[in-house]
């Protein structure tokens, strides 16, 4: 069973683009190299982005509730959230 993340990344235009995956590392590159596919296409005009919030979940479900969560947040919260880490 793998790990999954739900992950805040920061674009150069300083939006907050949310996801999840199970190798923060290599989607992080694939948004970066645009190679990250159809959710990315957020992220692809917005090149270089970076990390700045990861959260470890228990499973897939969990990760992509959490994910909903983050995404709902206004920026001054997810502001907050990634100030934290």
């Amino acid at each position: 069973m793998s790990t999954w993340y739900v992950y805040v990344l920061k674009c150069s235009d300083d939006a907050l683009y949310t996801g999840i995956t199970t190798d923060v590392v290599r989607r992080v590159q694939e948004h970066n190299s645009g190679t990250a596919g159809k959710g990315a296409k957020c992220t692809s005009a917005r090149r270089p982005v970076a990390l700045v919030y990861s959260e470890e979940c228990m499973d897939r479900s969990t990760a992509s509730k959490r994910e909903w969560v983050i995404k709902q947040l206004s920026r001054s919260q997810k502001l907050l959230l990634v100030g934290q880490h």
